[in-house]
């Protein structure tokens, strides 16, 4: 992610997930950047990995 309109987009894709309660990204621009969403369900990896696609980018790795 290079800019505030990417993490929009990044945003506005994991809010649709179901169980997102939030989204939280700290922007690298230029490397790779953290995502942080809080969720009242367990996520699945494949949808987040899904909605990242959709907004043009893709998973690094994930943390619980």
């Amino acid at each position: 992610m290079t800019c505030s309109h990417c993490v929009s987009s990044v945003t506005e894709e994991l809010s649709a997930l179901p169980g997102v309660e939030s989204v939280k990204v700290k922007l690298n621009a230029g490397g790779t950047s953290q995502v942080m969403v809080e969720s009242s369900t367990a996520l699945d990896v494949d949808a987040v990995r899904t909605a990242l696609d959709e907004a043009g980018y893709e998973l690094a790795s994930t943390t619980k």
